[in-house]
C-alpha cells in the first residue's frame, strides 16, 4: 500500500499516541534510486512554529525525493495532529525511535539517512547512533550551543552541515567551530548572506546538499 503511492499521509504508533506522518516516494528514475533507501527528517523546534511542512523540511523532502530515495517526516508529539505534549528533547527522541522502528519493520532491508533542522538536528543526531548501518546524517543551523550532538567527535555516518552566516538563532561560528573538531568524514555547506530559515537560499540549498549526498553516498 505504502510504497505504491507517490505521497501517503500515514499514523505512526508513539510512545504517548499517534505521530501523524507522511511518507514520500523517490523518484524511480533518478541517480540514487537502486539503492531502495529512506530519509527520515526531524522539523525545528515545536514550541516556535515547527513542524513537518516547514520549508527547509520540505526542501529536504524533495532533494532526497528527486534523488531516488524515499522520504518519511513527521510532527512531533503535541505538533499538528500528533498528540501528546512538548516534552523539552527527551520525548521527542523517543517520537524518533518510535518512528525509525515503524520504518524498519514496513520497509525491511531499507538503509537508513536521517535529516535535521535547528531543533530536529539535535534530535536525528543523538538518534543516529541507535540506527545500525545509517548511509548518512544531515544537519541543518544545529544549535550545538544548547543540545548534545557528537560522541566524542565520531558520528557513525558521513555528515554534513548545512550553515548561514547570518543565523539570528544559532551561533554560526560555534558551529562553524564544531565542525572543524569533528573526526568524521563530514562537509560543510556555508551560506554568508543566509539566515536561520534560508529565505532566498533554498534553491541553492537543494542543489549543493545533492552534490554532496551524492559525493558522499557514492563513494
Amino acid at each position: 500500500m505504502l510504497l505504491d503511492e507517490k505521497e501517503s499521509k500515514i499514523n505512526i504508533s508513539g510512545p504517548v499516541g499517534v505521530l501523524e506522518s507522511v511518507f514520500n516516494r523517490g523518484d524511480s528514475d533518478a541517480l540514487l534510486s537502486s539503492m531502495n533507501s529512506l530519509a527520515i527528517i526531524c522539523h525545528p523546534h515545536p514550541q516556535h512554529g515547527g513542524t513537518m511542512d516547514n520549508k527547509v523540511v520540505t526542501t529536504l523532502m524533495r532533494t532526497y525525493r528527486d534523488l531516488g530515495i524515499h522520504v518519511l517526516r513527521f510532527n512531533f508529539r503535541g505538533v499538528g495532529k500528533s498528540e501528546g505534549v512538548f516534552d523539552n528533547a527527551v520525548g521527542e527522541l523517543e517520537d524518533l525511535l518510535s518512528v525509525i522502528s515503524w520504518a524498519k519493520s514496513h520497509l525491511t532491508d531499507c538503509p537508513i539517512l536521517m535529516a535535521g533542522f535547528s531543533f530536529g538536528s539535535s534530535i536525528a543526531a543523538r538518534a543516529s547512533y541507535k540506527v545500525e548501518s545509517l548511509r548518512h546524517l544531515t544537519l541543518v543551523a544545529p544549535p550545538v550551543e544548547r543540545y548534545e550532538y557528537d560522541r566524542d567527535g565520531v558520528f557513525q555516518a558521513p555528515l554534513c552541515v548545512i550553515q548561514g552566516d547570518q543565523d539570528e538563532l544559532v551561533v554560526a561560528q560555534g558551529v562553524y567551530d564544531w565542525v572543524t573538531q569533528l573526526h568524521s568524514s563530514v562537509e560543510l555547506i556555508r551560506y554568508p548572506e543566509a539566515g536561520h530559515f534560508f529565505h532566498g537560499f533554498l534553491s541553492s540549498f537543494k542543489t549543493d546538499l545533492t552534490e554532496i549526498l551524492v559525493r558522499q553516498i557514492i563513494r
